[in-house]
């Protein structure tokens, strides 16, 4: 099978490389795709290297799945003509995720929603997709209301000028700033641009994401989105208000069943997700379960993933062996 990676040369490209050899996924062919000025470099997979093409060599190659991770400009711009060209595209971006027209995909939530016709698959939110693994399996069975979630996202999110500013401020270099304010020691409110609303696009995305991935609308969603100074991994604070009572331990039986959960839940011993475990994994990590005793039927818990992976690389090829699965592909 013919696998186009295409932002190859990127963070969350380089990572969708790794994800792709380590889970094995059938890669007959590997067609690295990135813009003009990085064609002709190599990236590595497998142990092998393949030379980095353009976009127009990439549609010729006639790959069977393009994964994209190259900014919602470049596939708002190109996915449609790999699609025209009979090529499935995931793609990383924000560009078609809240398209009518198209599935916006976690597996382990949504899959059954796909078909042979989608040809444009949009991979969610990093935030969003952690999140809606955890609820998933919760809102089936209590039915959620109301999720208030603040976020405490990694700079890898921003990418790798980001991750520079982040050290280079540790060592006292100055530096180019991806942030207006510096990250070592410090906290931003702020992810991505502000609305009208007051809230920022990343809020908003959580908002609407939760909401056509679980589909159902009558789930309200309000996020507030920080930067902090960490490499790797999101977290995030969520209480969630259902229409039903639940119980607190079959709560964590229904999560500890749920697939591609972890519950890290042990008070005793200080057991509890963290961004430091959860580097590298496919996974999404929940703890600090217990009841808000502020209001009945509602319920806090503390949600940690690997951005780079479970949001993005990985869930990414993750909709791609389902597709291979289900004989999409």
């Amino acid at each position: 099978m013919k696998v186009a990676v295409v932002g190859a040369t990127g963070l969350v490209g380089s990572k969708m490389l790794q994800v792709l050899a380590e889970r094995n996924f059938p890669v007959t062919e590997l067609i690295p795709v990135a813009s003009e000025r990085s064609v002709g470099k190599e990236v590595e997979f497998k142990g092998k290297k393949y030379k980095v093409v353009s976009m127009a060599d990439g549609i010729a190659a006639k790959p069977a799945v393009a994964i994209f991770s190259a900014g919602g400009g470049t596939s708002l711009e190109w996915a449609p003509q790999f699609a025209a060209a009979g090529i499935k595209v995931i793609d990383n971006s924000s560009a078609w995720r809240m398209d009518p027209t198209k599935k916006l995909v976690v597996p382990e939530v949504n899959a059954d929603v796909l078909t042979a016709d989608d040809f444009i698959i949009a991979n969610p939110n990093c935030s969003t997709i952690q999140m809606v693994v955890a609820l998933m399996p919760l809102h089936e069975k209590y039915k959620i209301r109301r999720v208030v979630v603040s976020t405490y996202q990694s700079v890898t999110g921003t990418g790798k000028k980001a991750v520079d500013q982040l050290f280079n401020e540790r060592k006292g270099v100055e530096t180019e700033m991806a942030y207006k304010y510096p990250i070592d020691l410090n906290v931003i409110p702020q992810i991505d641009v502000f609305l009208d609303n007051g809230y920022t696009k990343e809020e908003i995305k959580m908002v609407k994401e939760t909401c056509k991935i679980m589909k159902d609308d009558s789930i309200r969603v309000t996020a507030t989105t920080v930067r902090i100074p960490v490499v790797g991994g999101h977290s995030e604070s969520v209480n969630v208000e259902f229409e039903n009572e639940f119980d607190l331990n079959e709560v964590k039986d229904l999560l500890s069943k749920a697939p591609g959960v972890i519950v890290q839940n042990d008070d005793a011993n200080q057991i509890y997700p963290m961004p430091l475990w959860a580097h590298e994994k496919d996974e999404v990590f929940v703890g600090r379960l217990r009841r808000d005793e502020t209001q009945a039927k509602t319920l806090n818990m503390w949600i940690v993933s690997d951005n780079l992976r479970k949001g993005a690389a990985t869930n990414a090829v993750q909709i791609a062996e389902y597709l291979v699965s289900k004989g999409l592909l």
